[in-house]
């Protein structure tokens, strides 16, 4: 008996509570053969007794049919450790997801939901596979820039687990605090029953297969962000921000956050929303309201990647307010930025 066939074996045990076996979620530890002999500990989710002795007899049942008949198994079983478990948990939802994006700004009233909107909807439209977490939990603007505001997730039971049905539209599937919410519902509550609720709508919900899964955060710093940190496999975040200097403060801080040692996200890049304004008649015209290369320069200090600059066009908060992402908007200049932006975001 060889190691390997013992994990071959092995890999036919499923573990009840996370629907896959026990090799891939890498619960098989410390593994010795003596003649005959084969000892090894398991880590599960459940550690009721009638639970252990079901996975204890599967190992047994696998190891002596597929590699040694006479094979004497003894399996030390123990419970996962919260942080592991945790670990696991991210693994089995997010296993079919490619990449899982933050969208993130140091202060409120930057366009960050209108970042986050434009760009699933235009990667959508470049035949992408897109989902997208609203986590604004008291400021839910998502369902209203999708014009899905009257929509409720489906239910479906998926191997034994109620799982959510993602809102779509524009190709985009969505899940949304709003959507559990009256339009005119204040939200009113403690850090930690909103980290509660975030982590819900994380584990609880059936994506499919996604190319991108962008994640709409709350601004500012704090209990919301850790909570998303600990429990979704983020591949980077981008941080939005206008170029005037109370803002670009904000966003210094929010990069600083991503950097933390205990979170240490990779920054993808940085988005200069708002960046100059060009009057129809006057198109050949910029006109910095808020101040010139802001982000720009913020970007440089931080030695940090400026992924895109969207400038003020009135129809990009029209088409917020009815529901449809002015990315959809093609030949437009606003559609024509937000592309950009798109394009840039793939060679990530």
């Amino acid at each position: 008996m060889t190691k390997d066939e013992i994990l071959k074996a092995l890999s036919f045990v499923l573990e009840p509570d996370l629907k896959k076996d026990v090799v891939s979620l890498n619960l098989v530890s410390n593994i010795g053969i003596d003649g005959d002999k084969v000892t090894f500990d398991l880590k599960v989710q459940n550690n009721a007794l009638h639970n252990k002795k079901r996975i204890e007899e599967a190992c047994i049942f696998h190891i002596q049919n597929k590699v040694l008949r006479a094979a004497q198994v003894q399996v030390s079983i123990d419970a996962l450790p919260k942080e592991d478990e945790a670990a696991v948990q991210k693994e089995k939802t997010f296993k079919n997801i490619d990449k899982v994006i933050a969208i993130a700004s140091g202060k409120g009233g930057v366009g960050k939901s209108t970042i986050t909107a434009n760009l699933a909807a235009g990667l959508a439209k470049k035949g992408f596979k897109v989902g997208l977490i609203d986590a604004d939990i008291y400021g839910p603007s998502i369902p209203m820039m999708f014009d899905v505001m009257n929509e409720k997730p489906g239910v479906q039971n998926i191997d034994g687990e109620s799982k959510m049905l993602p809102v779509e539209n524009y190709g985009v599937k969505i899940i949304s605090i709003g959507f559990f919410s009256a339009p005119d519902q204040a939200i009113v509550w403690r850090g930690p029953m909103a980290s509660k609720a975030l982590t819900q709508m994380f584990n609880d919900v059936e994506w499919g297969e996604l190319d991108y899964l962008f994640i709409d955060l709350p601004p500012g710093t704090g209990d919301i962000h850790l909570t998303i940190v600990q429990s979704v496999p983020l591949t980077g975040a981008v941080v939005v921000s206008t170029p005037q200097p109370v803002a670009l403060a904000d966003a210094r801080k929010g990069i600083a956050m991503f950097k933390m040692p205990n979170i240490n996200i990779p920054i993808l890049g940085l988005v200069e929303n708002m960046s100059y304004f060009s009057p129809p008649e006057l198109s050949g015209n910029k006109y910095y309201i808020f101040g010139e290369k802001g982000v720009s320069r913020l970007a440089e200090e931080n030695g940090l990647q400026l992924l895109g600059e969207i400038p003020i066009i009135e129809s990009i908060r029209e088409a917020g307010d009815v529901g449809r992402p002015a990315v959809l908007q093609n030949n437009t200049a606003q559609s024509k930025a937000f592309d950009a932006l798109c394009d840039t975001i793939t060679k990530i």
